[in-house]
């Protein structure tokens, strides 16, 4: 009866304020403050026009969301995407606020992103579309305002025409954004940061059973940047990845795939299908297939409450960003499977993008070796708060995120005087 209760297909913005009023109600917070903490701190919609290849105009709508300022300038991604509409920016922007206070980082939340298709666009096109949407909204970026950073469908180099059209305004100015390239600014470690810190998390949750990377099996969905990454540095810690899936299909090998010769098969070929180190298998299939750590790290709302009777994994690492729906969570946690949520799991990439912004403000780089070493102390010191935060409340890992992010936005939110 219960998996009536909430969609199938996740509304994320549904799923993100369930369980922030759950954390409201763990934490005894008043109301007024429920509400302050809930409504976002300013919400803009442009329309963006840029004329096409062929001499043809198109417009194109943009987001920006800002969610809240009391710990710190605002932080988020921008995505492109055909999907992308206000209550999905909305809800990925509070995310962000949890995830930063998660991580102890001194940043508020934000999201960004234009509702298109980037595959169906030019790179003249995209760099037009991203320096137009830079001119909307230059006056409300800023390395101590809103630092975007890529997100679905951006990278580097649009973070590298944001730069370059902001400093138009504003004059060179690096910390403006993160996931820059290197010689922009950009940090080392920072294509790995989101992978490496699901390793750690990981690493941080196994150790607190007894447990290592070593000699246990993972199965990963999705393996893009996130995905490979992890599966990168658990490989070469010792686990054995069983399966993987991309949007090209899924494989699998019970004595372990071999995810430096996948990597080099999908660089080649642009996707894991067709992997020789590998069987094909279902790709709906891979969410049950028999393994200790599951790492979701693709898309929202894959396990509900239809797939989660079906997960086998002992334990669930979220690298992407809501995969697991309520319904989902309540099945899980009913059959003992240990959910690490994502607003931890994935923290690794908003870390080091402070880092690197850290990097840009004192104009002195860091070698690799202390971005990494820097995040597995954020990450471990984080998964130990939100530990003491789950024995404090008798809670889950994921409530307890909630309740720890929550918190401690809402302590700096009273302690800066929001009623005057």
């Amino acid at each position: 009866m219960a998996t009536n209760l909430v969609p199938q297909v996740m509304n994320a913005l549904e799923a993100t304020n369930f369980y922030f009023k759950r954390a409201v109600k763990l934490l005894g917070l008043d109301s007024k403050v429920e509400r302050s903490l809930l409504i976002p701190f300013r919400e803009i919609k442009v329309e963006c026009t840029i004329p096409k290849d062929d001499g043809t105009l198109a417009s194109y709508i943009g987001f920006r969301v800002q969610h809240d300022n009391s710990r710190g300038q605002m932080k988020g991604g921008i995505r492109y995407h055909p999907e992308v509409e206000l209550n999905e920016v909305n809800a990925l922007a509070q995310l962000m606020t949890w995830k930063s206070a998660v991580a102890n980082i001194p940043y508020g939340g934000a999201k960004g992103g234009i509702g298109c298709n980037p595959r169906d666009l030019s790179p003249t096109e995209l760099e037009r579309l991203t320096r137009v949407f830079t001119q909307k909204i230059h006056d409300v970026i800023g390395p101590h305002l809103d630092i975007p950073a890529p997100d679905m469908g951006t990278n580097a180099q649009t973070m590298a025409w944001i730069l370059d059209e902001y400093s138009k305004f504003h004059g060179y100015t690096p910390a403006v954004v993160t996931g820059k390239p290197v010689d922009l600014g950009g940090s080392l470690g920072r294509e790995a940061a989101t992978g490496r810190g699901v390793l750690y998390a990981t690493e941080a949750l196994l150790k607190d059973h007894n447990l290592s990377i070593r000699g246990q099996t993972f199965v990963v969905q999705g393996f893009g940047n996130v995905g490979s990454w992890a599966s990168k540095l658990i490989h070469e810690k010792g686990g054995k990845i069983k399966a993987v899936s991309d949007v090209t299909g899924a494989i699998k090998n019970n004595s372990g795939i071999d995810i430096t010769a996948l990597n080099e098969h999908v660089r080649m070929t642009g996707g894991v299908k067709g992997f020789e180190g590998a069987n094909p298998l279902d790709a709906a299939a891979l969410l049950a297939e028999d393994c200790d750590v599951l790492i979701p790290a693709a898309l929202g709302g894959v396990i509900n409450g239809e797939t989660a009777k079906d997960v086998s994994a002992k334990f669930i690492v979220e690298a992407a960003n809501h995969p697991t729906d309520p319904v989902a969570d309540e099945i899980l946690a009913k059959r003992g499977v240990i959910i690490l949520p994502d607003i931890y799991a994935n923290c690794g990439g908003v870390t080091v993008s402070y880092f690197e912004w850290v990097q840009n403000i004192q104009g002195f780089p860091w070698e690799e070796e202390k971005v990494n070493t820097n995040l597995k102390k954020y990450m471990e010191k984080a998964y130990l708060s939100i530990k003491s935060t789950c024995q404090t409340h008798n809670c889950s890992h994921r409530m307890g995120a909630f309740s720890l992010g929550v918190g401690r936005v809402a302590k700096a939110t009273l302690l800066r005087g929001w009623e005057a």
